[in-house]
């Protein structure tokens, strides 16, 4: 398993979200992220090089998602938990068979998901989920996109970035 890299606890943070780039990391999803404090990866990262790009932006975490296969993604974990400023995060690529109850029974403040391509913002039971779209090739009609989330004082929102 890789080593899930440590993050500097404090209250605020500006979080990059990413999914779907398919192994196309555009330079607008750097301009995007030049001020987050991490990068979250949501999955169909599409190869390493991808994520040693992010990882000099800022600490990163990533899952694996259903197109990611080879020796570098079987050391990514299928979901990601993690606690930011007095948030709890949970992270899977594929939100298929995960019901919305289940964050608010598992105390998740921030659902973060991707392979729908779909930008998508909602919130459910006090829960905000983020899909950031797909940051890749374009593959359908919805826009390429990321997502920022914005942790300030134990409270989460968010917004979708179009990046074409």
């Amino acid at each position: 398993m890789e080593k899930k890299e440590e993050f500097t606890q404090k209250e605020n943070y500006v979080v990059g979200v990413i999914s779907d780039t398919h192994g196309l990391l555009r330079p607008e999803v750097l301009q995007a992220f030049k001020n987050v404090d991490l990068v979250l990866h949501a999955g169909d990262i599409g190869g390493p090089e991808v994520l040693d790009a992010l990882r000099q932006l800022a600490p990163l975490a990533a899952v694996r998602g259903n197109m990611d296969y080879g020796t570098w993604a079987g050391n990514l974990p299928e979901t990601e938990r993690l606690d930011l400023g007095g948030i709890t995060i949970f992270m899977i690529h594929d939100m298929f068979g995960v019901h919305f109850g289940h964050a608010a029974d598992n105390d998740i403040q921030v659902v973060i998901s991707g392979h729908t391509h779909r930008p998508h913002i909602e919130r459910r039971l006090d829960v905000l989920y983020l899909n950031p779209g797909s940051a890749g090739y374009r593959r359908s009609l919805y826009p390429v996109s990321v997502g920022l989330l914005f942790i300030q004082k134990g409270r989460p929102d968010a917004e979708i970035i179009t990046l074409d």
